[in-house]
């Protein structure tokens, strides 16, 4: 799997991917109908680096690093992935998570921080745990998932 920064061509591949899954409203805090221009335009957002996966040359993945707060807290990375619904299951994820640890520390970051990990997303859950995050905090019904009702979200962070 090649992980490298997004390039301008690959906007309707990234859209590809975020589309079903801000659609379907259950891992991600974005509204669910926010619009194409809108989602691209937050995902490339000035503050954030973009990187995509690829596999066989299929963009199946992608994820943004970023500071997690400016100012004093600007030490802190903080990161949103997604995988294309086709993708699932294949380590593309785990890929990507690997591959920006790696990125944070290059660029001097000493923690990552996720702030928002829905509590029903046990696989990303395990997931990031597997990379030494740690659940520091729980935000008790702070997400609004579209067939359980209001579920917790979890704070992870780890040291880099």
């Amino acid at each position: 799997m090649l992980i490298r920064l997004a390039a301008n061509g690959d906007a309707g591949a990234v859209w590809a991917i975020m589309e079903p899954i801000i659609r379907a409203g259950e891992t991600y805090s974005l509204p669910r109908e926010m619009s194409k221009e809108d989602v691209l335009a937050y995902w490339f957002s000035a503050e954030r680096e973009v990187f995509v996966a690829e596999d066989n040359g299929e963009i199946v993945g992608t994820y943004g690093l970023q500071a997690n707060q400016k100012g004093g807290g600007a030490h802190v990375a903080n990161c949103g992935y997604m995988t294309a619904v086709s993708a699932t299951g294949r380590g593309v994820a785990r890929a990507m998570c690997a591959h920006s640890l790696d990125r944070a520390r290059e660029r001097g970051f000493r923690a990552m921080q996720f702030n928002f990990v829905i509590s029903t997303n046990q696989r990303a859950v395990r997931l990031w745990q597997s990379f030494g995050f740690e659940i520091v905090g729980r935000l008790p019904g702070a997400f609004q998932h579209p067939t359980l009702g209001y579920v917790d979200a979890f704070i992870m962070y780890r040291d880099l």
